[in-house]
């Protein structure tokens, strides 16, 4: 018995759909780590649980950067302080000398008490 063109492409295309679903079939039971996305709400605003956690991502767990001696790149990572801010700080410590308090990042254009609040625990101007 012969068969057709048409019915020879058939063939292939039909075997070539079974080997697909087959190997789909046989790789999801293959040990695929599950996983699972959790989230917190925080003032009223949805936030990955992460986030939540760790409300200074850009910083090691319990890790202070000193604003006296912190190059710009560091100070970048601080929460609310992106490279314009960062730089202003470097400019401001090289124009007035170094901080006194961390309270006196206010005198900075752009931050005030809110960004202040988020810095105070990520922050110092002791000695390293």
């Amino acid at each position: 018995m012969k068969i057709s063109k048409l019915e020879g492409i058939l063939a292939v295309l039909t075997a070539a759909a079974l080997a697909f679903f087959a190997g789909w079939y046989l790789g999801a039971g293959s040990g695929g780590t599950p996983y699972t996305v959790t989230a917190e709400r925080a003032g009223g605003i949805l936030l990955p649980a992460a986030e939540a956690e760790n409300p200074a991502p850009g910083l090691l767990e319990g890790e202070i950067i000193n604003i006296n001696t912190a190059a710009a790149a560091d100070l970048e990572r601080l929460p609310g302080i992106g490279k314009q801010r960062a730089q202003d700080i470097v400019d401001y410590r090289e124009t007035h000398g170094r901080f006194g308090t961390v309270e006196e990042l206010t005198n900075i254009s752009g931050i005030g008490e809110g960004t202040l609040q988020g810095l105070i625990d990520y922050v110092t101007v002791g000695e390293d």
